[in-house]
């Protein structure tokens, strides 16, 4: 009698649905090219160039020095660094070599493209060439986020979903702010001659997927924002 009531016991608690993984990460949603986090609070995240430093004269490395102490110094409110290094990954860039050395009429050229694609992909196999981002992220705080009590942010951790629903002038007032800062920061690193780009919401999407799902994201590849279903 006690097994029996053990098994249905487990095929009750097995009927329940899994806790969906969004409760568990940090960001709400992203709308409008922003992050919007459970908090409230706003991100925008950068794109940004790299430069070579040890290939630049000592007065070249002195200004970068000079420009990055400037930045560091003109900043009013904390920003986040980081680098991201994947694999590199050439698959799309072989196929369409495959696919011009099917069309090609000069046999000389296709043998060439045959060699060149056989090269590439032994390069990246055997050297495991690295890919790098080099991100930006600008955070955005209201005051009305700093304010909250502890059971305030409890019930937040409790029911993100719920907490996380600002209002739509709110957002907009709250993006305005952010793209002051925004500014701010993209003309410092203009500044040091590194271009950057604010990233829309389908790079978001698939910044945030690789970073939390890495080996998914080399397998399977994410649909435009305008084809993902969402269920209500």
């Amino acid at each position: 009698m006690a097994n029996e009531q053990l098994m249905q016991s487990k095929k009750l608690a097995g009927s329940k649905p899994a806790a969906s993984t969004q409760r568990f990460l940090d960001i709400a949603e992203i709308r409008e090219d922003i992050v919007v986090m459970k908090d409230g609070t706003l991100r925008a995240v950068l794109l940004v160039s790299s430069i070579n430093f040890s290939l630049k004269s000592e007065d070249e490395q002195q200004a970068i020095i000079g420009g990055y102490v400037s930045f560091l110094n003109s900043l009013e409110s904390p920003i986040q660094i980081l680098v991201q290094s994947r694999k590199l990954n050439v698959d799309d860039y072989l196929n369409r070599l495959k696919e011009h050395e099917k069309t090609q009429t000069n046999e000389l050229l296709r043998n060439q493209i045959a060699d060149y694609r056989q090269f590439v992909g032994e390069l990246v196999t055997l050297g495991e060439i690295m890919q790098k981002k080099f991100i930006v992220v600008v955070p955005y705080n209201p005051a009305s986020a700093q304010r909250k009590g502890f059971f305030a942010r409890m019930s937040e951790v409790l029911s993100p979903l719920v907490s996380a629903k600002i209002r739509e002038d709110q957002f907009q007032a709250r993006k305005k702010e952010l793209m002051v800062k925004v500014d701010s920061v993209r003309s410092s690193l203009n500044s040091m001659s590194l271009a950057n780009a604010m990233l829309d919401t389908q790079s978001l999407i698939e910044l945030y997927y690789s970073a939390y799902n890495p080996q998914s994201m080399e397998s399977q590849k994410l649909p435009k924002v305008g084809e993902v279903q969402v269920e209500p």
